[in-house]
């Protein structure tokens, strides 16, 4: 799957839960709450690191490590999205960039 299916796939699952935050609260959310929710999201994939590093007991934690990455990937590429962000040109831009400053620190 191409990066541009992820991001297709999930603008398309935030159009939904935009009708159904209308249906519910009578409007979207914003920016901020849609990174408050992600916020959230970290201190769940946070706990399920420990549990997949056998300190902390959760049940059935790759299943839910798993999910959660994906919800975190999921808030990540939609508020790139919201924000103008071309998430795959920074990131190629942003990894070239730490590649090069990496290695070089590796020579000396």
């Amino acid at each position: 799957m191409e990066f541009s299916d992820l991001e297709k796939s999930a603008l398309q699952l935030n159009e939904l839960y935009e009708q159904l935050e209308i249906k519910r609260w009578g409007r979207i959310w914003t920016t901020a709450e849609l990174a408050l929710g992600f916020v959230g999201d970290v201190g769940d994939l946070a706990k399920l690191i420990q549990a997949n590093a056998g300190i902390r007991d959760i049940d059935n934690c790759k299943a839910k490590l798993g999910h959660e990455l994906s919800d975190c990937l999921w808030s990540i590429i939609v508020l790139a999205n919201k924000c103008g962000i071309d998430l795959e040109a920074e990131f190629v831009r942003n990894t070239r960039e730490l590649a090069e400053h990496v290695s070089s620190e590796l020579v000396t």
